[in-house]
């Protein structure tokens, strides 16, 4: 079942990094309806790489993608899980400065270890910072991040 990301954090957190969005390559991970990835391209981005596992969330990322007439070679989903997209994209010596992480509240505990295998593979580089969205009253820390800031329904982390 998608869950999707409030509109309140949302323009929260592009908010905060907006300047930062300007020719970058986003990552979002657990990427649901694509909605944080087209937001992305919509304030600058140059190309995003979305990775969901979900069959019918990766067709409903196709639609939204092709509504709103985004240029193909500018987003790229990778329908798998990211435990298995994160080697692929490290060995195409790809590399993000920026990234959404939205796991399933159910299995929330992938986002923390997706991340760290995207640390350590070089896939977010020293300084990437990460949009983590987290149930209510979790504890978040993540190994090699560090807590920017606090949002409401997330945190923003910073890879050292």
């Amino acid at each position: 079942m998608l869950r999707p990301t409030p509109d309140a954090l949302r323009e929260q957190a592009f908010t905060i990094i907006g300047q930062r969005l300007a020719g970058a390559t986003f990552l979002d991970l657990f990427a649901g309806t694509g909605v944080n990835a087209l937001e992305a391209l919509s304030r600058g981005a140059s190309r995003v790489v979305l990775v969901e596992r979900a069959p019918k969330a990766g067709e409903l990322i196709r639609r939204n993608f092709a509504a709103f007439v985004v240029p193909e070679g500018r987003w790229e989903l990778m329908a798998r899980e990211a435990e298995r997209a994160l080697p692929v994209l490290a060995a195409r010596g790809v590399a993000f400065s920026l990234a959404w992480c939205d796991p399933p509240f159910a299995s929330w505990a992938e986002g923390p270890v997706a991340l760290v295998l995207a640390r350590e593979s070089g896939v977010l580089g020293p300084g990437a910072e990460v949009v983590l969205e987290a149930p209510p009253k979790v504890e978040v820390a993540v190994p090699g991040f560090s807590l920017v800031r606090e949002l409401r329904g997330a945190v923003l982390l910073r890879a050292s």
